[in-house]
């Protein structure tokens, strides 16, 4: 799907957040947001979401809660693999 969001927030390294609509706003809009929490010296919480609104949403429920999510976890996934490579590098393992 292609869409042209507005972006709400962007704060380096800690916040990036967008909404986008299906055509219309209030059809089937998203709010999307990452968010990066310092843990410690060396790790981060990486937090990923979105809010979706509009007269779709109860429609769609079932997709968002299936497909919608997995795509989510599966970035996750795919960026903290990335992420600790990258560590690795740095740490010079």
């Amino acid at each position: 799907m292609r869409f042209h969001p507005t972006v709400l927030t962007v704060e380096a390294t800690h916040e990036f957040r967008w909404k986008g609509k299906l055509v219309i706003r209030g059809i089937f809009d998203g709010e999307h947001y990452f968010i990066l929490e310092p843990k410690s010296d060396t790790q981060v919480i990486f937090r990923q979401g979105e809010t979706f609104s509009g007269f779709l949403v109860p429609l769609l429920r079932r997709s968002l809660d299936g497909a919608t999510k997995q795509g989510f976890a599966a970035m996750n996934e795919a960026l903290k693999r990335e992420a600790e490579k990258l560590g690795r590098g740095a740490a010079g393992e």
